[in-house]
């Protein structure tokens, strides 16, 4: 995997992550979405499975998180203008994208607002938009989660004294399948945590802040086919998020995971990705 930093339009710099084509046949491109907090490192876990499905990953840190520059007010819809500047930078055309947690927002705006290029959606454990209609945003969320969000919903000034309480984690966040997964193949996890911390939450308040605010399109408007993944024992982010999509996404599909919870859920990632080289081969052998 190769890392360097690109200058975008406005002068702001994205920390790049790209395993590159070396290797491949027929190469299918996904853009991986990182949870909040984390730096942008792809999924070590499923680089097996990558390999052996010909898919390339690419990715990068947020901006304010790791080497990327801040945006200052930034709204889950910038995802999409910062992935278009990577891919024409790296020459590459079509893609799908892939996020967890906080990434699926993130993902889901780039398949709304680059639809010629967005070929699939993988969303795994991931947010439904602040107050949707017919939602309770914070219904079955642990609560040390909540008071965050609810923070970030009173605006910047709210977040950022909460999180100079320095709140403690709360063990109860995580289900036993979830610390099963952290202790196992999904351990990788605390080495993009730790980075994303590094110069303090100034990432993770911007990605809480852009979660409780209008996200700037409407997932309503994607044309990919979407999975969504989720763990009904979801503590982080309750499983009812991926049901509203799921109600309100024509082309999506949900697999329920009953046993799973917030990290969990990723021992399904190797199947999505089978999945996603699946719908995105059949939909282009349509389309020839």
């Amino acid at each position: 995997m190769t890392e360097t930093d690109l200058t975008l339009k406005d002068g702001r710099t994205l920390h790049i992550y790209d395993t590159g084509e070396e290797g491949l046949t027929h190469p299918l491109t996904v853009f991986w979405h990182h949870g909040t907090p984390n730096i942008g490192a792809p999924p070590l876990p499923l680089f097996e499975v990558a390999r052996r499905l010909n898919i390339r990953w690419v990715s990068n840190d947020r901006p304010g998180y790791g080497g990327s520059s801040p945006l200052p007010g930034r709204d889950v819809a910038a995802a999409a203008s910062d992935v278009e500047q990577i891919a024409d930078a790296l020459g590459i055309r079509e893609f799908a994208v892939m996020g967890h947690s906080g990434g699926g927002p993130h993902a889901l705006a780039c398949a709304a607002l680059l639809p010629e290029r967005v070929l699939g959606v993988v969303s795994g454990a991931g947010l439904a938009p602040y107050g949707a209609e017919g939602l309770d945003y914070f219904g079955g969320m642990n609560p040390s989660g909540a008071a965050s969000l609810r923070a970030a919903a009173e605006g910047r000034t709210a977040k950022e004294a909460y999180e100079a309480t320095d709140p403690e984690f709360d063990p109860a966040t995580f289900t036993p399948a979830d610390y099963a997964a952290l202790s196992g193949p999904w351990k990788w996890l605390s080495s993009v945590v730790g980075p994303a911390m590094a110069h303090g939450p100034g990432g993770m308040i911007a990605d809480d802040l852009a979660y409780v605010a209008p996200w700037g399109f409407q997932p309503s408007q994607i044309n990919a086919p979407i999975l969504l993944l989720h763990g009904m024992q979801d503590r982080v982010v309750p499983s009812p998020h991926s049901e509203w999509l799921l109600a309100h996404c024509p082309t999506a599909e949900l697999w329920r995971c009953p046993e799973d919870g917030h990290i969990s859920v990723l021992n399904s990632g190797e199947a999505a990705l089978e999945w996603l080289r699946t719908r995105v081969d059949g939909e282009r052998a349509t389309t020839r």
